[in-house]
């Protein structure tokens, strides 16, 4: 019988671990200022549809909406930015499009 070489280990082929995991955009959810809806509603629908909103906020950035005209109030990844887009909408809130944010 003939005698076989024992067989040395391999490594398994190294591979490119240092690739860099680009992020998907976050996207701003962006509430406009109009003639008819009222600054309890907008305050209302920001506490109702935005996560993490408390009334404090949800008045500052109705007051933001009222004063200069438009105000971001949410920014993070698209699916839930165009939910609460949407959402928004439905309720009768002016809206920019979504947008990137930067």
């Amino acid at each position: 019988m003939p005698v076989e070489a024992p067989v040395k280990p391999q490594s398994a082929p190294s591979r490119n671990l240092d690739r860099s995991r680009e992020r998907y955009p976050n996207y701003k959810v962006i509430v406009l200022d109009d003639d008819f809806n009222t600054i309890q509603h907008v305050q209302k629908c920001l506490l109702k549809y935005i996560p993490n909103m408390n009334p404090t906020l949800a008045y500052e950035l109705t007051m933001q909406v009222h004063h200069q005209g438009q105000a971001i109030v949410w920014v993070g990844p698209q699916e839930p930015a165009e939910l609460y887009h949407t959402q928004l909408k439905r309720e009768g809130l002016t809206m920019a499009p979504l947008e990137p944010a930067n």
